[in-house]
């Protein structure tokens, strides 16, 4: 077996292997801390208000619409029995991904936790505090609640 069959490509034998720049990896940020970053940057600028300046701001609550998409049955109370039911289940194993029940289309899910520091700027007190994000997106044909099949885009997180 000579060189040309193992390296058909027509690289260089030689073992050395181009690396990059050597203060590369001084900068290099960790897939964790790029998604914590992002998380808190989306979370700062939603909080802020920045964005309700004109560029995005939310609808008010309305009265259900005949192409509003059917809920699905059942889902969480996170604030304990007797309370509003959020028809969704959470991230999981064999657990429903949509929020829409007669939905034939494309979901995506993104669970985010993490941690991080809470500093009071008075006093300088720390507390470690916890971070989860639930975000969806649902895309595709379902049927409204007026039995009509409507194609549609969803997003909540």
């Amino acid at each position: 077996m000579n060189v040309r069959m193992i390296n058909p490509v027509g690289q260089s034998n030689d073992i050395h292997q181009y690396v990059g720049h050597p203060h590369f990896w001084d900068r290099a940020m960790a897939r964790r801390q790029f998604l914590t970053t992002a998380a808190g940057t989306l979370g700062l600028v939603l909080g802020s208000g920045m964005l309700g300046s004109g560029l995005w701001s939310p609808r008010l609550a309305r009265a259900a619409n005949p192409a509003d998409p059917k809920p699905i049955p059942g889902g969480i109370q996170p604030f304990g029995p007797g309370t509003e039911v959020f028809h969704l289940f959470l991230p999981g194993p064999d657990n429903e991904p949509s929020a829409i029940t007669d939905f034939h289309g494309f979901v995506g899910i993104a669970h985010i936790t993490g941690a991080g520091t809470r500093t009071n700027t008075k006093t300088g007190a720390t507390s470690h505090v916890f971070f989860d994000n639930d975000m969806r997106f649902m895309k595709g044909p379902y049927i409204g609640v007026d039995g009509k099949q409507r194609n549609g885009t969803f997003v909540f997180f």
